[in-house]
């Protein structure tokens, strides 16, 4: 069994299926370490003990990051965050150009499907009329949900947020009641997510185009099931240095750098 290189390490930025999938493929190379970043302790379940890979918990800024990647000895990056954990994928583009260390984006594929209404920011959606009078239900994050306190007079808001303490104080703080909110992981089934539409009565529903992973492909299939228009907000654009969502490529380029 080849020997494990500690000398060279591959950070992959995790916190997704996307990424436990990649650490999931590493376990079958077990001369190439790597440490995976999460920011929450309930996202280590996401990855299998192995023994080329160390899972660190918690959030790291831009002053943190350096010692971070000299510290792990880090020789690449495999960037397999959120596609809307922009802050973490700007500051990994803007230290390994610093340092000249090799990133890969690796990122869900979208999916396209003209049926849906598509919104190109929360600034589009709110600025407009799309909400107005209906009972909506936002599948967007709780971080986005402070947005959206203007409108809680106009229409009826519902939300689906992660079961945390600072996802249900931020959905309070922003007009939500308790009886318009409903504390749930993902993966959501079609039929729990067809009945919390039917149950709540919703007239429109909002997404992020988070893929397939996300849960967006089932919001689609609902949508058209239950006649429900679903508006679907555009990924925040990031001039990613390289991307693929091809997880071959991914793979080739850890074995390349690490």
């Amino acid at each position: 069994m080849p020997l494990i290189d500690y000398t060279r390490r591959l950070w992959l930025i995790g916190g997704t299926t996307e990424s436990a999938a990649i650490a999931a493929e590493l376990s079958y190379h077990s001369h190439i370490s790597c440490v995976v970043s999460v920011t929450t302790v309930w996202a280590q379940n996401l990855y299998p003990p192995s023994p080329n890979l160390q899972v660190w918990v918690g959030r790291l800024d831009s002053q943190q990051l350096e010692a971070f990647l000299c510290q792990q000895k880090i020789t690449a990056v495999l960037d397999a965050s959120h596609p809307y954990a922009t802050e973490i994928s700007q500051r990994a583009i803007s230290i390994t150009q610093k340092l000249q260390i090799p990133y890969l984006r690796y990122e869900r594929p979208a999916i396209d499907d003209a049926s849906v209404i598509n919104v190109d920011s929360f600034n589009t959606l709110l600025s407009g009329d799309y909400l107005h009078s209906h009972r909506v239900l936002l599948t967007v994050g709780y971080r986005t949900l402070p947005l959206f306190q203007s409108w809680q007079e106009k229409s009826t808001l519902f939300a689906r947020i992660l079961p945390s303490a600072i996802a249900l104080e931020t959905a309070l703080n922003s007009g939500f009641p308790n009886s318009r909110l409903i504390c749930l992981r993902p993966p959501i089934s079609l039929e729990l997510e067809r009945s919390l539409w039917q149950q709540w009565q919703i007239s429109l529903v909002v997404s992020k185009a988070s893929g397939a992973a996300g849960g967006e492909a089932v919001k689609r299939l609902v949508a058209q099931q239950l006649n429900i228009p679903l508006i679907v907000v555009a990924r925040p654009v990031i001039s990613y240095p390289q991307q693929t969502s091809d997880l071959a490529t991914a793979l080739e380029f850890i074995q390349i750098h690490c």
